[in-house]
């Protein structure tokens, strides 16, 4: 069996007396959509806080790609094709449009990515979120909360990711606006890019993915088909409104 992109083994994180994960372990193959899901305060952001090393961890071990990341810095673990979207977006709020995505591409460029393949890649994610090319002169804070978010989303991809890590991505948009963004996630997937994904709209998540993991209170009390998780009466009870 070929090796997981992402391993993650009895991972623990603490905030003072308050364990937030309880030595959980998961894993994700290459290719795949794999979702958390969890209520709030379950450790879901936590979950990939800590696989980023943008949180210390207790204890536990991350491997990306068979290589183990546990005390990498951040900024080596993106350089590494490891990239998260944070929950709330953190766009650079005032910078413009295009510098963001230059941003998104800074690792690349710092290990002697030309400009010429820079922009190129600009102009795929450009494909993807049209919208962004109509404003890529504007300030990144006077987007609307979806542009902001398919801003995130595309300065993520400038970094040329294996393993997209989403956290929230549909937070505080309108449903139109939450379908077009799942699609986006559905096609970046299948353009080849692996993707764990937390949601708190169960429903959305569960339908996106293959596997998925069930948190509650920092430790993993289920996993399985996504597709069969969404038949399981405790989960459609607690997650899918019944």
């Amino acid at each position: 069996m070929a090796e997981p992109l992402l391993k993650v083994q009895d991972l623990c994180v603490t905030y003072g007396a308050i364990r937030a994960l309880r030595g959980i372990s998961f894993q994700v193959n290459r290719g795949e959509i794999i979702t958390l899901i969890g209520s709030n305060g379950a450790g879901k952001s936590t979950t990939l806080n800590a696989i980023s090393n943008i949180i210390k961890k207790t204890s536990g071990k991350v491997f990306f790609d068979a290589e183990d990341i546990s005390a990498e810095p951040a900024d080596r673990i993106v350089s590494r094709g490891l990239v998260q979207v944070p929950e709330g977006r953190r766009i650079f709020a005032n910078l413009s449009v295009r510098d963001n995505l230059e941003m998104g591409a800074f690792s690349r460029m710092s290990k002697g990515a030309s400009r010429h393949v820079i922009r190129r890649d600009m102009e795929k994610v450009f494909a993807i979120f049209p919208r962004l090319k109509e404003r890529i002169r504007q300030t990144a804070g006077t987007l609307s909360g979806g542009e902001q978010q398919m801003l995130a989303m595309s300065r993520a991809l400038m970094a040329n990711p294996n393993l997209l890590l989403l956290d929230e991505p549909s937070m505080g948009l309108a449903p139109i606006l939450v379908d077009e963004i799942f699609s986006i996630i559905k096609g970046i997937n299948e353009e080849g890019t692996t993707i764990l994904l937390v949601e708190q709209n169960a429903y959305k998540a569960l339908a996106l993915a293959g596997r998925a993991y069930i948190l509650e209170t920092g430790e993993i009390v289920k996993t399985g088909d996504a597709a069969g998780l969404m038949k399981d009466d405790a989960v459609k009870a607690a997650y899918l409104g019944g």
